[in-house]
Formats: structure tokens, C-alpha cells, sequence
């Protein structure tokens, strides 16, 4: 299974640069996914790449970082802040990372594209 993932723009940036190999969630899948397209979002708004995910970890927050704090592509603040007042935490780790040669523009390739506020279910033949 699949999911098209919502990620900011300076993220994606370090995902492909290779700078970050974890995407820290507060929540996860139920399903059992194996490949991440990503959505990297407005002001972007374009599917950009994809990532097979290696492996999940669910963990306290602090324990969480100090785990995979070396190749997180944030900073401790950032992380901080995102997982404040929780008592839980996921990260994704990303391996083969893969940026298209040509994003594509979901507005304009599927009707009523609505960007997912975090993830959305693709069955492993959709192409989106």
C-alpha cells in the first residue's frame, strides 16, 4: 500500500537532498504502507518524488529524538515544538529516496484534487 503524503516544501527539499532520512509524524497509518508519494505543499503544490519507508518507529518523544536526531533535517527546536504536550511520536525512515525529473501538478491531473492534511490511502496501482 501506498499513501501520498503532505510535506512543506523546505522538508522535501532536505529528504532529497539526503540531509534528512526521518519524517516525524504525530500519528500514524493503520494500513500497512510500504511507499510514500510526496506532496510537497502550497506554496509548491506538486507531487515531487517518493521514498520507500524502511522502517517505523514509535516512541516517546525525547527518546525519539535522541535516536534519530543525527539525520532528522530539523533542528531540536522545531522537533520541540511539533511533538509539545505529546506523549508519543513516529518517524518515518526514508530510503530510497527518488525526485522526479518532472513534478506533476495533481489540480491539473485529477478532478477535485483536495491535498491530504497529512496522509491519503493509494492502492499500489494508482498513479497518484
Amino acid at each position: 500500500m501506498k499513501v501520498l503524503l503532505s510535506i512543506k516544501p523546505e522538508f522535501v527539499k532536505e529528504i532529497f537532498s539526503g540531509n534528512k532520512k526521518y519524517e516525524y509524524r504525530k500519528s500514524i497509518f493503520s494500513r500497512k504502507v510500504k511507499k510514500v508519494i510526496v506532496y510537497s505543499t502550497k506554496p509548491e503544490g506538486l507531487i515531487v518524488g517518493e521514498f520507500t519507508i524502511e522502517k517505523v518507529i514509535e516512541e516517546n518523544p525525547n527518546k525519539l529524538w535522541e535516536e534519530t536526531k543525527n539525520n532528522s533535517g530539523i533542528t531540536k527546536s522545531f522537533f520541540d515544538e511539533y511533538f509539545k504536550d505529546r506523549n508519543k511520536g513516529y518517524a518515518l525512515k526514508i530510503s530510497n529516496p527518488i525526485l522526479y525529473d518532472i513534478p506533476l501538478n495533481p489540480f491539473m491531473e485529477v478532478d477535485n484534487f483536495v491535498a491530504p492534511q497529512s496522509f491519503k490511502y493509494l492502492d499500489d496501482n494508482s498513479n497518484l
